[in-house]
């Protein structure tokens, strides 16, 4: 594995190596996304939680919900919620995956995936997410989970992907973020009014999957998304 603190180092000049590394992951990722044939969900949570928590039984319950109407389910790979999502796929007779990523603390991949790979960048992780997936389901976490949850909000903004789903469940998890963002963020025009309306909180299984289900079915995803926003800031 490449070190990323290497490659971000402002006095590293050995670029050539790192980009045809870095390069060969990308495409071994795109490689293993190929062999996803299902409409896929990328699921999202924290690793800590533990099965005895809300959210690890809650993601089981999605999971094996999309697993039954023919989805793969996609995760980061690791424990906690993304374990959930993996075993609750399993239950529900799906495609279980799991996009692993090695640590300085390793994390090893949970025992309920059907396929798993390991990458050794966030980046080349994170572009495989989104990739497969047709929507994204968001249970409670920490740094990781909103990474990925203003990453892809970002990327529907600026038009770089196409409009799909972002469902945030819990919503008494959610619901002081999403207070903020009307109470702040809105009302100082940083974003649109429209923006808000690119997530969907919940506390219903069904309705979650239903909510991604149905975008797919009307194809809702083909239609790009208006670039009204130039940039990430």
């Amino acid at each position: 594995m490449v070190d990323d603190r290497r490659i971000l180092a402002s006095d590293d000049r050995a670029v050539a190596p790192q980009v045809d590394l870095i390069a060969a992951e990308f495409r071994a990722g795109f490689e293993v996304v190929e062999r996803i044939t299902n409409p896929a969900v990328t699921i999202f949570g924290s690793a800590r939680v533990k099965e005895e928590h809300p959210a690890y039984a809650d993601a089981r319950d999605v999971a094996r919900r999309f697993a039954e109407a023919g989805w793969a389910v996609v995760t980061g790979g690791g424990g906690g919620v993304m374990e959930a999502a993996n075993r609750g796929a399993k239950d529900g007779g799906g495609l279980s995956v799991g996009f692993n990523i090695e640590l300085p603390h390793e994390q090893a991949p949970n025992p309920y995936i059907d396929v798993e790979h390991t990458f050794g960048h966030f980046y080349s992780r994170k572009t495989m997410l989104v990739k497969v997936a047709e929507g994204f389901v968001l249970f409670p976490g920490g740094f990781g989970t909103l990474d990925e949850l203003f990453e892809s909000l970002t990327l529907i903004q600026t038009g770089k992907v196409l409009h799909f789903p972002v469902i945030l469940f819990d919503t008494a998890y959610w619901r002081d973020l999403l207070a903020w963002i009307g109470d702040e963020v809105l009302a100082n025009q940083m974003i649109a009014p429209e923006d808000l309306k690119l997530l969907h909180a919940t506390d219903d299984a069904e309705e979650a999957v239903e909510l991604v289900i149905d975008c797919y079915e009307r194809r809702c995803a083909e239609v790009p998304a208006a670039a009204y926003k130039q940039d990430t800031q």
